[in-house]
């Protein structure tokens, strides 16, 4: 028996489940969202609930086979976006009350979860199909 639809509807839960979570998380801890956004980004507020929105919204377009694709491709540019955000907070661990391994074990966790996205939502990208 093919284990593929399997392992596929379990990367679907894992991406709504990550973003879902992290959109919420978003808003219940607004100050240290507008904490990790680096300075030189303005606006952290609209920031934080423009990205907050966007993960509620691209966890829900996953749910359903019509939008997921759409909703994958809009993960993968969310998460490329908040790069800044992962690298900042590295370079001032200081600032964060983070283990640095944690900081530093980010960044590749970072392209498992692009692989994730773009294989649960059949996204064609370098990650493949």
């Amino acid at each position: 028996m093919d284990q593929s639809p399997r392992l596929r509807t379990a990367g679907l839960a894992f991406v709504f489940l990550w973003f879902f979570v992290g959109g919420i998380a978003h808003f219940a801890a607004m100050q240290t969202g507008m904490r990790i956004v680096p300075p030189y980004i303005p606006w952290p507020r609209a920031t934080v609930l423009t990205s907050g929105v966007l993960e509620l919204l691209g966890a829900l377009g996953v749910i359903w086979p019509r939008s997921r694709a759409a909703a994958g491709a809009g993960l993968l540019l969310l998460t490329l976006a908040v790069t800044p955000a992962n690298v900042y907070m590295l370079q001032r661990a200081d600032l964060f009350p983070v283990p640095y391994w944690a900081l530093v074990a980010r960044l590749p966790l970072q392209l498992v979860l692009l692989w994730a996205i773009s294989w649960s939502t059949k996204v064609r990208t370098l990650f493949g199909r």
